[in-house]
């Protein structure tokens, strides 16, 4: 994301989301467990909420519902209510509009749809249509006449006919088609839109487009994205779509709105700390084989790909094996990884030092495998495992310093926070039986430079993976 998109975020006030392969897979019904956060973070930034949708209330799913979005842009523009029901804006298809549009629609051949504030209507049911219309308006009657009882906001039409499908010029000057399935497009008043609802929200609030974020995936949001200040196009959007959009975040499935609005500094990054929960941890392991036990450590390739990669490969290749710990502080760490035994040499796999890979999410914790440097980003082949467990100082004092509450707490158990962002965290020492190792290798005699007097020497390092 470049940095014109995050300045005009900076400008934003309100934030609109589409439901369909938006907030939600429209084929599985699936919504990610990060949307309900994502709108609890913007209410809590004081930023206002959305639903910019080609759907009905009466089409909007619970989960959508359970968000409680400040403001509801519902049949593309044509009906807009806010969180208390108040009606912002309405715009009803004129009735002789529909008429004339159920007549041509039954001397071409093809069925239509008629959807009202309460409720929508097919003029027919087959496979097709069904197939259309039951993952957004499951069990719609059949009524070809519910027009002459009630306003009508959208139509639709059903065939097999695509894009190459046209209105007769006459109802041309006053409907549009817009494609939203290959066998249905939404049939709308022409200048209404998303947009248009939209813009009564931020008439009504006092607001500017310059305010305004949109996210969306397909061709009934063009008219949006060009009013919006900023507008982000899923991952899976309409490639149309995407020509539109400042950003083109990830998809549904993959957190796409929490990503997108992460870079954009509008939600607090929700940090997982994986050396708190190592049992959730997927990937690689490794077992450190020393002369005095085994150190078995989970290690982090999501959050130090480069650096892991570097230590499987060197692990595989036998670098390590019979290579000595050649430092060792009891009450702080124990160093090795080091060909020499000197701590001035090691090679990396890259050929050359390589660069620092820091997480928010890692730290140096008790028990955690980090890479040894002699300076900002020159990683070698040398590790260090902490061992400290006689911490000098208070989680407030960290708390207050800017380290997370989690890892301010996990910190009184030992770690060495000093080192935090000056060395890459990258593994985790993964039972307690490699933790009574730790200290018993931490507790051996040491003479000059700290290296023991007798050596404590790596065997093997075995990688699962």
């Amino acid at each position: 994301m470049d940095a014109k998109t995050k300045y005009k975020a900076k400008k934003i006030k309100i934030i609109f989301f589409d439901i369909d392969d938006t907030l939600r897979v429209k084929d599985t019904s699936y919504m990610p467990a990060s949307i309900p956060y994502v709108f609890e973070q913007l209410k809590a930034k004081g930023l206002v909420t959305g639903i910019a949708s080609g759907r009905a209330r009466y089409g909007v799913p619970d989960e959508v519902l359970d968000l409680n979005a400040d403001y509801c842009v519902k049949l593309n523009g044509a009906y807009v209510k806010d969180h208390k029901k108040n009606i912002i804006f309405k715009r009803p298809i004129p009735a002789h509009l529909v008429e004339e549009y159920k007549t041509w629609a039954d001397e071409v051949g093809i069925h239509y749809g008629l959807a009202g504030r309460h409720e929508a209507v097919l003029s027919h049911r087959n496979d097709m249509i069904n197939k259309a219309m039951d993952n957004v308006y499951p069990g719609l009657e059949v009524d070809p006449d519910f027009n002459k009882d009630h306003e009508v906001y959208q139509m639709w039409t059903f065939e097999d006919i695509g894009d190459d499908l046209q209105l007769p010029e006459k109802l041309a000057e006053q409907l549009r088609l817009v494609r939203w399935h290959d066998h249905s497009s939404d049939v709308v008043l022409k200048g209404t839109s998303k947009a248009l609802g939209v813009a009564k929200v931020v008439e009504h609030l006092g607001l500017k487009p310059e305010n305004v974020l949109v996210f969306g995936d397909e061709l009934n949001d063009m008219e949006l994205f060009d009013y919006a200040g900023l507008a982000i196009a899923m991952g899976v959007s309409h490639p149309e779509l995407q020509k539109k959009a400042d950003f083109v975040t990830k998809k549904v499935e993959e957190d796409g709105i929490l990503y997108a609005l992460e870079e954009l500094g509008l939600v607090e990054k929700e940090l997982q700390f994986p050396q708190l929960h190592l049992d959730d941890v997927q990937g690689p392991e490794a077992t450190i084989k020393t002369n005095m036990g085994d150190l078995r450590v989970k290690l982090f390739a999501e959050h130090a790909p480069k650096t892991v990669a570097n230590f499987i490969a060197l692990a595989k290749d036998g670098y390590y094996d019979g290579v000595i710990f050649h430092r060792i502080i009891p009450d702080f760490m124990i160093q090795g990884g080091d060909p020499t035994g000197t701590g001035m040499g090691g090679e990396s796999i890259y050929g050359e030092r390589f660069e620092d890979e820091f997480s928010e999410e890692l730290y140096n914790l008790r028990g955690a495998l980090s890479m040894a440097n002699a300076g900002p980003n020159t990683n070698g082949s040398q590790f260090f495992i902490v061992q400290n467990k006689n911490f000098p100082h208070s989680a407030k004092e960290l708390k207050r310093s800017g380290w997370p509450e989690a890892i301010a707490d996990a910190y009184v158990l030992g770690g060495t926070p000093h080192l935090d962002r000056r060395h890459t965290v990258f593994g985790q020492l993964a039972d307690e039986a490699s933790f009574e190792v730790l200290d018993k290798i931490a507790a051996v005699e040491t003479g000059a430079q700290d290296k023991p007097v007798d050596d404590v020497v790596i065997e093997a390092v075995e990688v699962f993976d």
